[in-house]
């Protein structure tokens, strides 16, 4: 005799019994999927985790709706158990494959990568908003609201000068959503949470405990800040706070990180390498955290610890702390440029002191 199911439930699993059990027919947590919506953001990973501010008014316009979000395999730990999220898959043909044969009410690009503009113009939705591929193979906005992103991306002059407007506004304005100053929010695993715990419990630390992430993407020139800069930063925590630098970075900033503990050997800790929500956990277990516009800048801004972040080529009014940290602008006149080779001396970064960064995070300690 054939199993009763509701293949509607947003629980249905389709190749086993779901979390509580499968037997449908007197099930008590049966909840009918409401509109499909798929949400495409694949990139950067601190992209993606600051693009999740839409999910709030997203489901406050669309409460009973099934969220399905396909990002880059990197970012995957980044929304895999963000509550708003029914469904978060890895880019690639079978992503394609899954939703090009499902029926989407809503779909919203929100990445002008020509990978996800050409997802979006190949699935079939019933309404569609954020970028897409012309046929010519440009990309191009597919709604009124998309419309200022787009413009932002291709002047200069409106996204360093004339710009005001933060990231997750400029998100929501995509999407056609109504932005109500949500922070974005990153959910952790027990098991990072633990590690993080074991971790930090096996240092000798003294608090406050300060991370400093010395780390910086490649992509656009002098991004991060000096090796002198951090190291002095760790004496002033020590003689002044009392507390102890933990010394934060991906493989990539080894060296650096490596050179912050050599110049500061009595005073910075270090924090080592850790898989991404590990690193998450140890980050969120923080006093503070001062670090460039970077992923861990994102985490913590996400998981609600003070941060001070430090701006040279990139573009401070797009980052909203929401209330839980200070910013350090470059002083020189040049920044925001976003340039990737830059023969400036003293560059932006180098241009910023230690002392303001550290009266920065005295304050951002006092807001906490």
């Amino acid at each position: 005799m054939p199993i009763h199911v509701k293949t509607d439930c947003r629980l249905f699993l389709g190749d086993r019994p779901c979390v509580w059990g499968g037997r449908c027919e007197e099930c008590e947590h049966y909840a009918k999927r409401g509109e499909h919506i798929v949400v495409i953001k694949l990139a950067a990973a601190g992209d993606v985790l600051r693009t999740t501010s839409i999910l709030p008014p997203l489901k406050r316009a669309h409460p009973d709706s099934f969220v399905t979000w396909v990002t880059d395999p990197v970012a995957l730990p980044l929304i895999e158990l963000n509550p708003f999220v029914d469904r978060a898959i890895p880019f690639g043909f079978d992503a394609w494959l899954t939703l090009s044969v499902q029926s989407i009410d809503l779909l919203i690009c929100l990445d002008k990568d020509e990978r996800a503009c050409a997802l979006a113009s190949t699935l079939n939705a019933a309404e569609k908003s954020g970028f897409a591929l012309s046929p010519a193979g440009a990309v191009e906005p597919l709604n009124e609201g998309a419309r200022y992103d787009y413009d932002l991306g291709l002047s200069n002059e409106m996204k360093f000068h004339e710009n005001a407007m933060t990231y997750p506004a400029i998100f929501c304005r995509t999407a056609g959503l109504e932005y109500q100053d949500e922070p974005y929010l990153l959910a952790l695993p027990e098991t990072a949470i633990e590690h993080a715990k074991d971790f930090l419990g096996g240092l000798s630390l003294s608090e406050p405990v300060i991370g400093l992430n010395v780390g910086a993407g490649n992509v656009f020139a002098n991004k991060a800040w000096t090796t002198e800069g951090y190291a002095g930063l760790a004496g002033a925590i020590r003689e002044k706070l009392g507390g102890t630098s933990l010394v934060l970075g991906g493989p990539a900033d080894r060296e650096r990180a490596e050179s912050v503990l050599v110049a500061a050997p009595d005073t910075a800790v270090d924090g080592g390498l850790h898989e991404v929500l590990d690193f998450a956990a140890v980050v969120g277990m923080l006093d503070a955290l001062v670090t460039g516009d970077t992923l861990a800048m994102h985490i913590a801004i996400a998981l609600g610890v003070p941060t001070v972040v430090l701006f040279g080529p990139s573009a401070p009014q797009e980052i909203e702390l929401f209330g839980a940290g200070s910013k350090v602008l470059t002083p020189l006149d040049c920044a925001p440029c976003y340039r990737r080779d830059c023969d400036v001396r003293p560059s932006c970064m180098e241009a910023i002191d230690m002392e303001t960064v550290f009266e920065a995070l005295v304050e951002a300690l006092e807001k906490a």
